[in-house]
């Protein structure tokens, strides 16, 4: 394909001799791949181009959703922003726990059904993980308020308002990350992604704009109401076009739900999701508990300049954790540990990349969002060695969920947490915004270790980038 497109008759009176000479054979093979990933049919290069779309969605987000925090910084200042991200990053934290781990467990059912060409349960499978989610986060997001309101005395009174408004978010937060799950069994990765990653921030800032418009004051609570109204339309929105797509995929039939066995595999994943996604912010909800909210706004803002990093990983595990599953389940030793290795190597090299390039530019991406922000600069120069150690092993939990391992998974996940918690709420106190990126620095590296080891344990992989061979040589 793109050989036809880019001829080398045509390129080469423009390219030197001997560039030509020296780099024919290199770029000829990068055509080559890129051929390969672009128009091949086997399954790993539909695993590309799934990985490949969802890291292109999640840059475009990046951007999107960096220009957005900025402005809503600027209009905003650090006292209200600080209010409003730690308020907003405790929803999304309660939105993803009250899916009840079904956004990973789709993710193992669904190819599995279809597999076994069993419609009742896959029907089922997807009607039920929606509906069970969001009866979930209703019953959490009335909790909470309950909660609220009961010790609305003993709470600062410049978050009592903003919780409120965040518990109204938790339903719709929760439907979108199972709607995520599901889309992303079916290889439909622009409906599991683009809705959270391109239209939620993109409404958001547009309301935000009419709001302040229409005469409404730049406060937290003000940012919190444009991003309830934006996730609420998202949510419903993606799921339209997702039944409208299942309609054509799934056959109308009667629908097997099997809550007690999706159940007892989903709480397992849940708590492995529950743990990874306090773990990647508790740092931040213990700063907001232990600081200011200017200093709050501070390291969000460092940590949001280094999300592009994290987006690799996320990327890779969006096209390749239903392959693990498929490929364990199948049998085929052989192209299952070939595709670990790739994915490995997916995740480390680009997130090194980034990481140094964000080195380089990260005074200035912080300096955006206002002079005061600038004192981040010194805390990304922590936070990414964990984040590169932590891509040294790919998504390697989603290799233990999807091969039955999930319960020790959890537990790792739930070790590391309890190491995270513990070093924030020690070093914090004492070095502040240093401290916070310490603690996460620290248990990240100590999480990857622990995935590494375990997985060498119990399924015989060598996950690690610079590993020779995928898997433990068999002793004869």
């Amino acid at each position: 394909m793109l050989k036809r497109i880019i001829p080398s008759k045509i390129a080469q009176p423009f390219v030197p001799a001997f560039v030509r000479t020296k780099w024919g054979n290199h770029v000829e093979k990068a055509l080559d791949v890129a051929d390969s990933i672009a128009a091949g049919k086997d399954e790993k290069a539909l695993s590309q181009r799934t990985a490949l779309m969802a890291f292109t969605i999640r840059i475009i987000s990046a951007f999107i959703a960096y220009v957005s925090q900025v402005l809503i910084a600027r209009w905003l200042g650090t006292y209200e922003y600080g209010i409003f991200v730690w308020v907003w990053v405790a929803a999304i934290i309660c939105g993803g726990l009250a899916c009840l781990g079904f956004p990973s467990a789709v993710v193992r059912f669904i190819p599995e059904y279809k597999v076994a060409n069993d419609d009742a349960s896959l029907r089922g499978v997807v009607f039920g993980s929606r509906l069970y989610s969001v009866m979930a986060a209703t019953a959490i997001a009335i909790t909470g308020i309950a909660i609220t309101l009961l010790f609305q005395d003993v709470t600062s009174n410049v978050y009592v308002i903003p919780l409120f408004l965040a518990a109204v978010c938790l339903p719709m937060l929760s439907l979108a990350e199972v709607q995520d799950g599901i889309s992303r069994s079916f290889n439909w990765i622009d409906i599991a992604l683009s809705p959270t990653y391109l239209v939620r921030p993109c409404l958001i800032l547009l309301t935000m704009v009419l709001a302040l418009w229409w005469g409404f004051e730049a406060t937290a609570t003000t940012a919190l109401i444009a991003s309830i109204a934006a996730t609420w339309f998202t949510s419903i929105g993606q799921m339209l076009v997702l039944n409208k797509r299942l309609r054509k995929e799934v056959p109308a039939g009667s629908k097997n739900l099997q809550p007690k066995t999706w159940i007892m595999v989903a709480l397992p994943i849940f708590l492995v999701d529950g743990f990874f996604t306090l773990l990647t912010n508790v740092d931040i909800l213990v700063a907001g508990a232990l600081l200011s909210p200017e200093k709050v706004a501070v390291y969000f803002a460092a940590v949001k300049t280094l999300a592009l990093v994290h987006f690799v990983y996320f990327a890779v595990k969006a096209g390749a954790a239903h392959r693990y599953s498929q490929y364990f389940n199948s049998g085929d030793k052989d192209q299952y540990e070939d595709f670990i290795r790739d994915t490995v190597k997916w995740t480390f090299w680009p997130s090194l990349a980034m990481g140094l390039l964000l080195l380089l530019t990260g005074k200035f991406l912080l300096s955006l969002f206002g002079a005061e922000f600038a004192e981040g600069y010194p805390l990304l120069f922590i936070l990414v060695i964990g984040i590169i150690a932590r891509s040294t092993i790919g998504p390697t939990e989603s290799v233990l969920n999807m091969s039955g391992q999930q319960n020790v998974c959890a537990a790792i996940y739930g070790v590391t947490l309890l190491v995270n918690v513990m070093l924030n709420l020690t070093l914090i106190p004492i070095y502040g915004l240093y401290g916070a990126a310490w603690a996460t620095t620290i248990a990240m590296i100590f999480e990857a270790a622990a995935l590494y080891s375990i997985t060498v344990r119990r399924l015989g992989l060598h996950m690690f980038v610079f590993s020779k061979t995928t898997s433990k040589p068999e002793v004869k």
